[in-house]
């Protein structure tokens, strides 16, 4: 079958910095809504029109991929409103109830990365943003979507990997 939306493309992957050093790899195949939200634009364009077995590899420079990093998405907020077991690497969808940062968008994934006696600093960045990323890719499968699949932009509940198109999801890398 060629790849074409909306369909359902079975990969796997390893992505390195832009030195190659290696950041995640998949070597158990993934599905992937094609035409939906699971991938990035660049990802679709290199698959479109292939088939199974198809391999290539992608430079993906910060706008192909998790944007350039934004300091205006760091905030520091008051250590009381976390839990007493918060360590760094901890994410939170959102910031805290009694959060005292105006203007922060709600509907980011934020990350603890210090954690001091008196405050914490979160990161609404993408673990990826601001990096230039190398792509080693290869199709594994290609199947119809299902009308779920179609409906829902995704092959499952959410889930955007390494990959995924939204800058502000949960990824496997948190």
């Amino acid at each position: 079958m060629i790849i074409t939306a909306p369909c359902v493309v079975t990969l796997s992957w390893q992505l390195s910095d832009s030195r190659g050093q290696l950041i995640d790899e998949l070597p158990e195949p993934v599905e992937f809504l094609f035409g939906g939200d699971d991938l990035l634009a660049k990802v679709e364009s290199a698959l479109e029109g292939q088939d199974a077995g198809f391999e290539t590899e992608l430079y993906l420079e910060p706008s192909d991929a998790f944007g350039d990093y934004d300091a205006a998405l760091v905030c520091f907020e008051d250590r009381s409103l976390f839990p007493g077991d918060l360590e760094a690497g901890m994410a939170f969808e959102g910031l805290p109830t009694g959060s005292r940062t105006p203007g922060m968008p709600a509907d980011r994934l934020y990350v603890a990365t210090e954690v001091y006696p008196t405050h914490v600093v979160l990161d609404g960045n993408h673990p990826l943003a601001g990096m230039a990323l190398r792509l080693k890719l290869k199709v594994r499968d290609v199947r119809e979507a299902t009308d779920d699949e179609v409906a829902a932009r995704t092959v499952s509940d959410g889930l955007l990997s390494v990959l995924g198109s939204s800058p502000s999801a949960p990824d496997r890398l948190h």
